[in-house]
């Protein structure tokens, strides 16, 4: 059995949903601060590692009943433990092999280093690599016009970590059929208008272009509507995986069969509810741009 062989089998072994390999070729134009490179300058390949986000874990949210089980199996969890322990496997796969290898937690790339350079030439301590670059780089995903990664097979519903090592392994080809079809669910559906519907900017990466949306994050963290600010840095993005834009984005994928992930119910089963940033209730606006009508008791009408 080759090393690849042998990292499928262990990734499959620990549940690992998605797995990419970008050689350091691709990240030759990311700044040295970001660069997971600046970590292990011998190091000649990204392993990125997923785990999915279980559609279950989003249904205390879309239902507006439960939050906090979705922080712990959705994000929390997932991050600090059902990844990092599948992640520590997968280095020690490496290690048995006879290579170095390097895990690296997905801390926000925003959060400013807290060191000096140890000398000239070299970024000052912590770099954090940005991992929505690698996960594009490693094959995996593309992002979406709200500016979250989107996966074939689960859409926005995934999490990942990071392996360097300096075994040469074969590239992941970058995807080329495009999952998001800019439909812009996600803008129409925010109460609070943070995603633009008419402003954009074009990221490439690895000579992938993804257009997507200027997004206010600043209006991201004070949304009610299941987004949760970012557990790491006042600077760092909020997390919206759970919030109304990104449900609406994989209500979107899961109705025109765009993802790989099939349910046997539709994942949106009642009207969706939303929030301004008071806190006041814009149910039939959000209604009715979502395609449900409220009648006056509160149910959904045609």
């Amino acid at each position: 059995m080759n090393l690849m062989d042998k990292l499928q089998a262990a990734a499959q072994r620990e549940g690992i949903d998605l797995m990419g390999f970008a050689p350091k070729a691709r990240f030759e134009q990311v700044k040295p601060e970001h660069n997971p490179f600046s970590i292990f300058p011998e190091g000649k390949t990204v392993i990125m590692l997923g785990k999915r986000i279980c559609r279950g874990s989003l249904r205390g949210v879309e239902e507006g009943t439960n939050f906090s089980d979705y922080n712990l199996f959705g994000n929390t969890w997932l991050e600090d433990e059902f990844l990092a322990m599948a992640c520590y496997a997968m280095t020690s796969t490496l290690e048995d092999e006879g290579y170095e290898a390097v895990p690296i937690f997905p801390n926000p790339s925003e959060i400013a280093p807290t060191g000096v350079s140890v000398r000239p030439g070299k970024p000052a301590p912590n770099v954090f690599p940005d991992f929505t670059y690698a996960a594009v780089a490693a094959g995996i995903c593309e992002i979406s016009y709200s500016g979250l990664l989107l996966s074939p097979r689960f859409g926005p519903r995934q999490r990942f970590h990071m392996i360097i090592t300096d075994a040469e392994l074969p590239a992941t080809p970058l995807l080329e059929k495009s999952i998001c079809d800019g439909c812009k669910k996600c803008a129409d559906s925010c109460p609070l208008g943070a995603i633009s519907k008419t402003e954009s900017r074009e990221i490439e990466i690895c000579g992938k272009k993804m257009t997507v949306g200027v997004v206010d994050y600043e209006k991201c963290k004070i949304c009610r509507n299941g987004a949760v600010k970012n557990r790491f840095t006042s600077a760092g993005a909020p997390d919206r995986v759970a919030a109304l834009c990104n449900r609406s984005c994989i209500c979107h994928l899961e109705e025109n069969a765009m993802i790989g992930n099939r349910f046997e119910n539709s994942f949106r089963q009642n009207p969706a509810w939303a929030l301004d940033e008071k806190g006041i209730s814009r149910d039939t606006e959000m209604a009715n741009v979502l395609g449900g009508v409220f009648s006056k008791d509160g149910k959904r009408g045609h």
